[in-house]
């Protein structure tokens, strides 16, 4: 039976780390740590196994693992979100039959990986998982990992399914965004989330409906904080808030700029902040020692700065 959103996918919506002791074993007590810190950050959901979260180089027992930790330990506090990226349909549907029967609200899911297809080929996949999943499906438009664009032709013609719910748009081309916008805006409970965090405003501004930003595993109140400002209207606290948002950029540029560089020092700064270790799931590798060094350092000047703006509110 398909299981029915309550209400549209909106806000930050962090692409939860999955902290490790291991390569391949979870280290739950510092996802019960995350978990709540995001919480109490302000988020409106999680979002588990996704790029940040390194779903693909989880083996398929640990991402149930995740799933079912999660899911337990948020009781029903915030919405959760499962990346079901697959290059098998079958497999897709299967861990959003376990998903959905953990108690998670919606999947995730970029374009299959490995073949090249066309984009009819992708419309026609999208529509069968959508329909055959046991939770509503959010699109996620990530060509630099899938190589393939979700096309705004293709989106008009995904909106007619009811089954598919949101878009998740992480190509930082906001000329790609604007179209996804205006091919998406006849049905009104469409909502469409930035990945890029230094985007988040534009994005906003733009007729966007939230975020889905790594960076926001170690600063979430950076990343609701901007919202909050965009909602009420405030551009001067908005541009202050997203300032900091930018600054945070600082960690991902301390060694080589690459997709998995940025999962590793998003890992280092959370293990500066004490939440988990830095631990990385090949292929990604972790950050090296001097890259910690600069991490630390940058996370520890922001973290100061961060207490004392909370002290003088």
């Amino acid at each position: 039976m398909k299981h029915e959103m309550d209400q549209p996918i909106r806000g930050i919506i962090p692409p939860m780390v999955t902290p490790l002791a291991a390569p391949d074993q979870l280290d739950e007590p510092a996802l019960r740590r995350l978990v709540d810190h995001l919480i109490a950050g302000g988020v409106h959901g999680l979002f588990l196994l996704g790029t940040t979260g390194e779903g693909p180089s989880l083996s398929s027992a640990l991402q149930r693992q995740v799933i079912a930790a999660t899911a337990r330990h948020v009781d029903r506090r915030v919405p959760i979100l499962v990346g079901v990226t697959s290059a098998s349909l079958a497999d897709s549907l299967a861990l959003a039959q376990f998903a959905a029967d953990a108690g998670c609200e919606a999947i995730v899911a970029a374009p299959p990986y490995y073949f090249p297809i066309d984009q009819t080929a992708l419309r026609d996949y999208y529509l069968e998982l959508a329909r055959s999943a046991a939770l509503p499906t959010v699109l996620y438009n990530m060509p630099a990992v899938t190589s393939l664009t979700i096309d705004p032709e293709t989106l008009e013609q995904l909106i007619d399914e009811s089954a598919i719910v949101a878009l998740k748009d992480s190509s930082g081309d906001m000329d790609y965004f604007q179209r996804a916008r205006q091919a998406t805006s006849r049905r009104v409970d469409f909502p469409l989330l930035i990945g890029p965090e230094h985007l988040l405003a534009e994005s906003l501004a733009r007729g966007g409906n939230g975020g889905v930003a790594g960076g926001a595993n170690v600063f979430p109140e950076f990343f609701t904080e901007v919202y909050d400002a965009h909602l009420c209207g405030d551009q001067n606290r908005l541009a202050a808030a997203q300032r900091r948002v930018e600054r945070l950029q600082a960690i991902y540029a301390v060694g080589p700029v690459s997709i998995p560089g940025v999962i590793a020092r998003t890992k280092a700064a959370l293990a500066a902040r004490g939440l988990c270790q830095a631990v990385t799931a090949p292929p990604i590798a972790p950050a090296t020692s001097a890259e910690r060094q600069r991490v630390t350092a940058i996370i520890e000047e922001l973290a100061g700065e961060s207490a004392r703006t909370t002290a003088s509110r």
